[in-house]
């Protein structure tokens, strides 16, 4: 296994590791990170079994996930979690989720922007797809703000909460993507914007 390592103009993407679950606790166990998530806050236990698992698709061949840890450039810690799943047709699912402290940065539109260079110039992807929760504007602006384009509604999507929620899907594709200058003023991945993470089945859950 050759470990994924990404990097964007403040961020990293990194193969997921043992130590890591007291600070993916920190956001899958907070009620406002989890608040437009496609599941309720995760207990110690679960979000174990979360990095067990994470760190198991790693090593899979071929390797059909890509679960890994957000962290600031340059640091160790997480500060959040994102997921590429691949899928049929050349494809893939994507999300991700931030700890509130670091929403606001415009940290989430570099996420998908990260992913997105994973997708498309590493594995030669066509089209990549994230959906959100209805309520979740911010999520909106963030995968458009990346270059994504609403695609529709998925409706009673997933069980949550005790009820059936919708999701509202984006995608782009390939000849869509174009590498950004993160140095260039207000640039997807180097403008601050209030963001959210984005929900549905691309989030882990």
């Amino acid at each position: 296994m050759t470990p994924v390592h990404l990097a964007g103009p403040r961020l990293a993407l990194r193969e997921v590791e043992p130590d890591d679950t007291d600070d993916l606790l920190a956001v899958y166990g907070d009620p406002e990170a989890t608040r437009h998530l496609s599941f309720e806050p995760r207990t110690r236990d679960q979000v174990q079994a979360i990095v067990d698992r994470s760190i198991a698709t790693a090593k899979d061949t071929p390797r059909t996930e890509y679960c890994l840890a957000i962290t600031l450039a340059g640091e160790r810690q997480l500060i959040g979690y994102a997921r590429l799943a691949t899928e049929p047709q050349h494809a893939a699912t994507i999300g991700f989720a931030l700890h509130p402290a670091e929403w606001g940065k415009g940290f989430g539109t570099e996420t998908v922007y990260v992913l997105c260079t994973l997708g498309f110039k590493t594995l030669g992807l066509h089209r990549i797809w994230a959906a959100r929760a209805p309520l979740n504007e911010a999520s909106a602006r963030t995968l458009l703000r990346a270059g994504m384009t609403e695609d529709g509604r998925i409706r009673d999507h997933v069980f949550v909460r005790g009820a059936w929620r919708d999701s509202i899907t984006y995608s782009i594709l390939e000849h869509e993507w174009t590498p950004i200058d993160a140095s260039a003023p207000g640039s997807a991945a180097g403008a601050p914007e209030r963001v959210t993470p984005a929900a549905g089945r691309g989030q882990e859950g």
